[in-house]
């Protein structure tokens, strides 16, 4: 009789299929090698690995997928693409890449729709493989995407499975007859915008109100902005373009935390939709109040040169930018007043919609537990009262509100850990950080921002921290982009036995 109720030969086959899969992404970076003139062998080598890998993978059994083989296939998907994904990084070697580790925090960075980088030099790297880091983010969103609404809402990590009450992900799955026509749906939506956000990029190109923008800058960028992932491509991020462009990055970071599902029933003609979403209107409600508490701020120091446009447009990008955990930056808000630094670093904590490609905690998580607070001060003051937690007309059952409360209050116990751990090895390594640094690095790792403050800014890097922080930062990546639970889950001895 088997010892454990984990059929792990049915997970690595599953493994084995994404690694194969995996080399078709690589074709993109590959045909840009060839195109640029240049060395193509990162890239081939890393999809002979990947299939060669993945095609043994593939050999073992598949017997069933249940609850438990689908933590631990979500588990090693995630970190086994981040390794693939450094592969290319560590062959061209250049710069930082030289170094193992740089190359396996960048790979994971990638996946994860993180963007945070520990480049130094842009223009070290080849096109190809800057290009590659924004596939690798683009294949985070839509993994993440197809992990929401197929995975964890069934597995009700979490409190995941408010999506299914929120969004009505069963409108999709009515449409199909299994998870798989659902991904195929969701997925062409994910490719649909993405194709649109180039096509606008590249309109404002024309008409000549961004004359930097290239195809590759376009292509580039549309990856990654959808994702809510933040890569860019160019140092100064969208402070290399100009205002038109970024007023539209604005549009499609909103877009790509926006619940997919929402999505496609406004496309469907069903707009009524979004104003029904108790979410979406917190969401909104959340840029909003925000991007105009930053604007008086702004104004209030005359922090930006320029007059009301720049101010106010820097003041929306970032917020969009932080609460969608895209990661993009427009100007250096390490110069910014320190209240309006701490607007940004409370934002971290915040996220998009769920269904969505964002990360943090998410605005259905904050929403739920403001709605449950209202409901205990009020049945304080009335204790023979019976107030349920209602999302629109639907009652939210009290065991998803405790998984709810449980999950926000691990997720911010896992930061702070984060924090003291990144504090200590500072001080062991000799790169001490600020408090604030190693606070809103930690968040910017756990909740998947991308850029901090301090060394770790929208223009820094965080080449200057110790390897072994950034072995840290490697795992709280990891752990905060899947939810904790899959990973977690797969630590306690009675996953494994029957």
């Amino acid at each position: 009789m088997s010892l454990t109720t984990v059929d792990v030969r049915s997970s690595l086959n599953v493994l084995g299929s994404i690694l194969q899969y995996l080399a078709v992404p690589l074709l993109v970076p590959l045909i840009a090698a060839l195109a640029y003139g240049e060395s193509p062998m990162p890239y081939l080598a890393t999809i002979a690995v990947s299939v060669g890998v993945g095609t043994t993978l593939a050999q073992f059994p598949r017997r069933r997928i249940d609850d438990r083989e689908a933590f631990l296939t979500v588990s090693l998907a995630w970190l086994s693409i981040a390794v693939v994904g450094a592969i290319p990084m560590v062959i061209e070697g250049t710069g930082v890449f030289s170094s193992p580790i740089n190359a396996a925090f960048e790979g994971m960075s990638g996946i994860t729709t993180t963007g945070a980088t520990v480049i130094r030099d842009f223009d070290a790297h080849s096109r190809a493989l800057l290009l590659w880091r924004q596939v690798l983010q683009w294949l985070g969103g839509l993994g993440v995407l197809l992990l929401a609404t197929a995975v964890l809402s069934r597995l009700s990590v979490a409190g995941a499975q408010l999506m299914e009450t929120e969004s009505r992900t069963e409108d999709v799955t009515k449409l199909t007859p299994g998870i798989e026509d659902t991904a195929k749906i969701l997925g062409r939506l994910y490719l649909g915008l993405t194709v649109g956000a180039t096509l606008v990029l590249l309109a404002l190109g024309a008409v000549g109100v961004a004359p930097n923008m290239t195809v590759y800058d376009a292509v580039a960028h549309a990856l990654t902005s959808i994702a809510t992932a933040g890569f860019s491509p160019r140092a100064e991020s969208l402070g290399a373009f100009s205002p038109a462009v970024q007023w539209a990055t604005v549009l499609f970071m909103v877009v790509g935390a926006t619940n997919f599902v929402l999505i496609y029933a406004v496309l469907r003609g069903n707009v009524g939709r979004l104003r029904e979403s108790p979410e979406f209107r917190f969401y909104v409600g959340v840029l909003l109040t925000v991007s105009v508490l930053l604007t008086g701020l702004l104004f209030a120091n005359r922090t930006i040169p320029g007059g009301i446009e720049p101010t106010v447009r820097h003041a929306v990008f970032q917020t969009a930018s932080i609460v969608t955990t895209t990661g993009y930056a427009s100007t250096d808000f390490n110069t910014w007043s320190a209240a309006a630094k701490h607007i940004l670093f409370s934002c971290m904590f915040i996220g998009g919609m769920a269904g969505s490609t964002t990360c943090s905690l998410k605005a259905l998580r904050w929403l739920i537990v403001s709605k449950s607070f209202w409901r205990d001060l009020n049945v304080a003051a009335h204790p023979r009262s019976i107030v349920p937690v209602r999302l629109g007309e639907e009652v939210v059952d009290e065991s998803t509100v405790r998984d709810v409360y449980a999950y926000t209050l691990v997720a911010l116990v896992f930061f702070l850990v984060g924090t003291v751990i990144l504090v200590a090895d500072g001080e062991r390594a000799n790169v001490p950080l600020t408090e604030f640094e190693a606070l809103s690095a930690a968040a910017s790792m756990f909740f998947n921002i991308g850029p901090a403050f301090g060394q770790a800014g929208p223009y820094g890097t965080y080449a200057g921290f110790a390897w072994s922080s950034k072995v840290v930062m490697f795992l709280l990546m990891w752990v905060g982009r899947i939810e904790i639970v899959p990973v977690l889950v797969l630590l306690t001895p009675t996953f494994w036995r029957r």
